[in-house]
């Protein structure tokens, strides 16, 4: 009986190398530069926005690869009266309206939407919400998060609440919107991944048993779900057939990411923070991009074959895949 466990577990191992070791290790094509370390990446009409820990969210062009604007915030005092810089804790756009989620004192967060070079506010630091991500769900209505794990859907125009959810328990990590912007996939640091329908609140699916721990970030294309997880673990899901897959990896996966098509997989996969894209069909680990200098914050695909990753460093690196 050991014997068998034995070699099963060779199998395993043995498996894992044929299908990792043909991995291509790629270095970046060009870099882009923030202000500060990169903690939320959106993609707008050709334009990058960057929403740093520097106080500041850069724009760049993607075509000319050059910064064409930056987003000041004030800077804050800490809780000893020091001034610091404000960290902005994600970013998103709509049209021509810029949605940014700040820190703000005494532990606080400032919520505000930037267009034409003006600032209303929405949410003040003094309301004592700790918002940990907002986005757009249309031009009149923004879904936040906050870190006990409640969403909010808020109306912009007439200044209220509209909906709200305790998903769980569990301390929030991470929500994404589909691409319609009809549902809402909510991971936390339990493990368990919950859909929403985005206008309801209504949990709509509940996805378990593959990450066994904090889930950091959670990505949606087409049908497939795909979780980074602090259990080494990359989740995917099929939110049609209910088949679901985990890929182990050598070290804390901070940051994944699916291509347009959902064929790819992009994951934060060792302690080098070396990016691992994988074909989601084979499970085959394809490409290593390397040369991130810190712990990996965002991964995000332009298309199937460019791609940009983001660190806790103010270097953006840009790739190109075969």
């Amino acid at each position: 009986m050991k014997s068998n466990k034995y070699l099963l577990y060779l199998f395993f191992i043995l498996n894992i190398f044929i299908l990792n070791i043909n991995a291509k290790d790629l270095t970046p094509k060009s870099s882009l530069l923030a202000s500060g370390g990169v903690i939320d990446l959106v993609l707008n009409n050709d334009k990058l926005y960057a929403s740093t820990a520097a106080s500041s969210v850069d724009i760049f062009d993607i075509k000319t690869q050059e910064k064409i604007d930056s987003i000041k915030m004030p800077k804050i005092k800490d809780f000893l009266g020091d001034i610091i810089d404000s960290k902005i804790y994600s970013v998103d756009v709509l049209n021509d309206n810029i949605l940014i989620l700040s820190q703000g004192e005494q532990g606080g967060r400032n919520l505000d939407i930037y267009t034409n070079g003006k600032f209303e506010n929405i949410i003040k630091d003094t309301e004592r919400q700790f918002i940990a991500r907002a986005k757009f769900l249309d031009e009149n209505h923004i879904i936040y998060a906050l870190l006990s794990n409640q969403i909010y859907l808020y109306d912009i125009k007439n200044k209220k609440i509209l909906k709200e959810i305790q998903v769980s328990q569990s301390k929030f990590s991470n929500f994404k919107l589909t691409q319609d912007k009809n549902k809402l996939v909510v991971c936390d640091e339990s493990g368990v991944i919950n859909m929403l329908d985005s206008k309801t609140f209504e949990i709509l699916k509940t996805f378990r048993y593959q990450n066994l721990d904090n889930v950091f970030q959670v990505d949606i294309k087409g049908n497939l779900i795909l979780t980074a997880g602090q259990d080494r673990r990359a989740a995917v899901y099929n939110i049609e057939t209910n088949n679901a897959y985990y890929k182990e990896y050598s070290f804390l996966i901070y940051a994944a990411a699916l291509s347009p098509s959902a064929k790819l997989a992009a994951i934060a996969s060792d302690e080098e923070n070396n990016v691992t894209i994988f074909e989601i069909d084979s499970q085959k680990d394809l490409h290593k991009l390397t040369q991130n200098k810190a712990t990996l914050s965002n991964i995000l695909f332009l298309n199937e074959n460019e791609l940009f990753v983001t660190s806790d460093d103010k270097q953006i690196n840009y790739y190109k895949i075969d």
